[in-house]
């Protein structure tokens, strides 16, 4: 199902008319669909049916407190890699038995916030952190339920920034290494194993890496049961990964995810959970902007608008394609040009789209970039002392601010200028 499509010409998210919103909250703004993001929640939940699992929604991707809440009432639990992460999950109603912490670069503070909050389970990427959680946990009496995140050393077969799980990356620990990892969290105080974890990459579109992946941590299991230990789960991460181009090949279902995962570990009799993030919002979001100028250049054309690199990163970041729809629907003949779809910000990286065949368009028409739901508002900064953009969520024929846009006087009273300037 579609959620975000032209209604007699004029693009809506669900029922909406996006020209209203932009009329009322100015652009550029972020809009999200309920429907888009229960629906992908409902597929992946329904693809491991009949299977103990849990889906811990990845936060980084999004983190809008609109967004957790909805995924919440449907059950998700929230995978974090921070404490302030902890926070906002906790803050969105998820309880503390559907919380899983991961990360490379856990600190003290952010171990006692977790005991504290009693999650379900730490996903522990190094010996040192190990040694720190025992020590936190030990000092408050409390125990700390964890995995390691084994790194199985598969290629993902994805872009170099978002690959996970190669011996190269510096998240987890390597496979061979597991076992004695294992050994000692077991003689540790304050430390309960419950799992086994891995992530191998983001936007993965071949369902083979996480085959080989699963057969590797299904031997991983097999070892470690034989040693002793007693596991009640499997973590196997997130990656699947979304359409962003209209004419890209589709990419794998959830049932075919399923299927894919289960021949390996389903019948280990353990519980799965899962890390994704990008599956469920990338497609449920848009960053809707404003034409500024149209600027012919010396064989090149720039359509400037009112959105850029400090709103959305991923084209400059990791070269990222997005699909970018005018509001108002162009005439089926319209011509197609090639143009740069770019930002105001004074770099050359500010950009949204290079050499992209778009149709006539001129200032002040509205334009829509898709799969912005993740990875898009929580990248966003304040360079050359731009506002943070508004976020939208879109129910049905209903619509609400569910962050507004700060003003320029509140981002410059968060400065402080010291005493000594003040003087005279």
């Amino acid at each position: 199902m579609t959620f975000f499509a032209y209604r007699d010409g004029i693009l809506h998210a669900d029922g909406v008319d996006l020209r209203e919103i932009a009329r009322q909250v100015g652009t550029p703004f972020y809009c999200y669909s309920s429907a888009a993001l229960k629906e992908r929640y409902q597929a992946f939940h329904e693809a491991f049916a009949g299977v103990p699992h849990l889906l811990c929604f990845a936060m980084k991707t999004n983190s809008n407190q609109a967004v957790l809440t909805t995924l919440a009432r449907l059950g998700a639990g929230m995978d974090v890699v921070s404490g302030g992460e902890i926070m906002r999950a906790r803050a969105a109603g998820v309880p503390g038995s559907r919380i899983v912490f991961s990360g490379v670069g856990k600190t003290r503070d952010e171990m006692a916030l977790a005991l504290r909050e009693d999650i379900l389970c730490f996903n522990i990427e190094s010996a040192p952190e190990l040694e720190a959680l025992s020590e936190v946990a030990a000092s408050m009496g409390l125990e700390a339920r964890i995995s390691v995140r084994v790194n199985p050393d598969v290629d993902a077969l994805t872009h170099a920034k978002i690959s996970t799980g190669t011996h190269a990356n510096k998240f987890g620990i390597p496979l061979g290494d597991a076992p004695r990892v294992y050994a000692r969290a077991a003689a540790l105080p304050g430390i309960a194993i419950t799992g086994v974890d891995m992530h191998i990459g983001s936007q993965i579109v071949d369902l083979a890496p996480f085959e080989e992946a699963c057969a590797r941590l299904k031997g991983l299991v097999e070892v470690l049961t034989s040693q002793g230990h007693r596991l009640s789960h499997i973590d196997v991460g997130g990656g699947l990964g979304v359409r962003y181009r209209a004419d890209d090949p589709e990419p794998p279902s959830p049932q075919a995810y399923a299927a894919a995962i289960l021949k390996h570990l389903g019948g280990l009799g353990l519980k799965l959970m899962f890390e994704h993030g990008r599956l469920i919002a990338a497609n449920a979001g848009i960053l809707v902007a404003e034409v500024i100028y149209v600027k012919h250049g010396a064989g090149k054309t720039f359509v400037i608008v009112d959105a850029a690199m400090n709103d959305l990163i991923r084209p400059t970041l990791y070269e990222a394609w997005h699909e970018i729809l005018p509001v108002v629907q162009p005439a089926p003949a319209a011509p197609r040009l090639p143009v740069d779809v770019v930002g105001p910000v004074c770099e050359s990286g500010d950009y949204l789209a290079e050499d992209r065949a778009m149709p006539p368009l001129q200032a002040g028409d509205l334009v829509s970039v898709f799969s912005a739901g993740a990875y898009g508002a929580v990248q966003a900064g304040t360079y050359n002392t731009r506002p943070l953009v508004p976020e939208v969520m879109v129910d049905g024929s209903r619509w609400a601010v569910v962050r507004a846009r700060p003003t320029l006087q509140t981002m410059i009273d968060a400065d402080i200028v010291p005493p000594w300037l003040r003087e005279g």
